[in-house]
């Protein structure tokens, strides 16, 4: 008999076939790529919560390297609450099947409050329900267990990061942190729970698969890992409505239901123009090419052009001082320069790995690259924007300089984007990621795939911070890696200028 964690538990107020897949047909869910970085910083993040009502006891206790001993940690939990423990760190409670570990269960002098840490983000005293709406089912149920094992409740938390917080020189938890009081907000929630339970249990006790179809649960509070296995079973092919560019999944889910699936029943629909160009050119399999456009986009360009990206790294827990939970630091840049249509020069820089705050040597290279009036081009230009602006805050004295840069930038996004070039093999997407090799796609030399290591800004971000520790010889080779994916971003910017200009166009 299995038993009904907090974590099947949220699964099953999502789908209930979510949580039989995730049971029987674990193999069947698309593994996410960023997935471990998450869970590693929300470890991160939790390790610190803890420390946060000062003194703890963690009563996490292993069977064997790979599985919790519930019920041992059921009975230290509590010989904790009859000693005197005030704060219990994965504080465990068995109910009828019914199972749920705390992360911080705190004695407030009249009973015992629920703190459930998340590495999410909020104002202080500010709670924005959208925000908290996905995590309302495990604080309900956390609190219905503990009230089924009659420990008194006093209130029930989300311990979450404080957006507005910045780091000193040292890291302050009690300021890192915001507590929100969720105890009336999870009314509705509790209501629900006696039923969901018993309907959750005859589930995860069943081996017979759900049969239900699609529908905004898929979307709600969060993609499902499981979406593309149960379009499968519905016999959805790509393309389909669930491609469709920037569709919300409400929308999707509408279309589904209204029999509009293929790109075929979306003709006669309201669809946006870059929707409606998506469906068309796929349908008809041709280009789309606004000459007018073009030439409007690349009249505002003048030689020398400086192509810039940046790649970067965040963590949860602000690790430099100025800094703010999940800032990107920028790490690395790449920069080609056209001096004339088609031949280049290419700068590049790299911070050390050894763990430092990378940005003071980054913003002095690239005041020294890229001169204060230069005419700057980036893909989807409102990331390099960021990180400038964030650059000029931490450093007044280049401020000047790296705002100059900042509101010289032109966005090569706009003429794919708008439309002024698509090819149905974009997808619909217009990432760079989506457009370089629909493109050119014959070309191995502009093919991520090819990369190693490094293929995408995800990868980049996470493998950065593990280069301090890896071996000397697997640590060159890493660095080598991440500059051969950063200067192809440029490269491609540059590649995919010339292809929709022509090389000639730009003054």
């Amino acid at each position: 008999m299995h038993a009904l964690s907090k974590s099947k538990y949220t699964a099953f107020r999502q789908c209930p076939k979510n949580l039989w897949l995730k049971i029987y047909k674990p193999e069947a869910a698309v593994e996410d790529p960023s997935l471990a970085a998450r869970l590693k910083q929300g470890n991160e993040v939790g390790d610190l919560a803890m420390q946060y009502f000062g003194d703890f006891v963690e009563v996490t206790t292993y069977k064997d390297k790979d599985h919790l001993d519930l019920p041992a940690m059921v009975r230290k939990t509590q010989q904790c609450m009859r000693s005197g423990v005030e704060n219990i760190c994965e504080a465990s409670f068995e109910y009828k099947g019914n199972y749920c570990a705390v992360d911080i269960l705190h004695w407030d002098g009249r009973g015992w409050a629920i703190y459930e840490v998340k590495s999410t983000t909020a104002s202080p005293g500010k709670i924005d329900r959208s925000k908290i709406a996905p995590y309302l089912p495990d604080i309900a149920y956390q609190t219905w267990v503990l009230e089924q094992c009659k420990i008194k409740v006093t209130g029930s938390y989300l311990l979450c990061l404080n957006k507005e917080y910045r780091r000193g020189k040292d890291l302050d938890i009690h300021d890192m942190f915001v507590a929100l009081d969720l105890s009336k907000e999870i009314d509705y929630e509790y209501r629900l729970i006696d039923e969901t339970v018993r309907r959750a249990q005859k589930i995860i006790n069943s081996d017979v698969e759900p049969d239900i179809d699609l529908s905004e649960n898929c979307y709600n509070p969060y993609p499902c890992a499981f979406f593309e296995y149960c379009k499968r079973q519905h016999g959805i092919s790509k393309p389909s409505v669930f491609d469709a560019y920037r569709m919300s999944g409400k929308d999707k889910i509408e279309h589904y239901q209204q029999g509009h699936t293929s790109f075929e029943d979306l003709r006669n629909e309201k669809l946006t123009p870059n929707q409606r160009r998506q469906v068309e050119n796929t349908l008809n399999n041709t280009k789309e090419i606004d000459k007018a456009g073009i030439r409007k986009f690349l009249s505002q360009l003048s030689l020398p052009l400086y192509f810039l990206d940046f790649e970067t790294m965040q963590s949860a827990v602000a690790e430099f001082e100025g800094v703010k939970p999940y800032q990107q630091i920028p790490f690395q840049y790449s920069l080609h320069i056209a001096k004339r249509p088609g031949k280049y020069d290419h700068l590049e820089y790299l911070a050390e790995s050894d763990g430092s705050d990378p940005r003071r040597g980054l913003a002095e290279q690239l005041c020294d690259d890229i001169p204060a009036n230069a005419c700057v081009l980036a893909y989807n230009m409102q990331f390099e924007k960021k990180c400038l602006e964030d650059l000029a805050y931490a450093f007044p004295d280049l401020s000047r300089h790296l705002m100059r840069i900042h509101d010289n930038i032109v966005d090569l996004l706009v003429p794919f984007q708008k439309g002024y070039y698509y090819v149905p093999a974009m997808g619909g997407s217009f990432s760079i990621k989506s457009v370089l090799p629909a493109l050119f796609p014959n070309d191995p030399d502009l093919d991520y795939k090819n990369l190693k290591d490094v293929h995408n800004g995800t990868e980049a971000m996470n493998i950065f911070p593990e280069i301090k520790d890896m071996p000397r010889r697997e640590a060159e080779r890493t660095r080598k890696n991440l500059l051969r994916y950063c200067e192809l971003d440029t490269w491609a910017d540059g590649e995919d200028l010339g292809e929709i200009g022509g090389g000639g166009a730009v003054k």
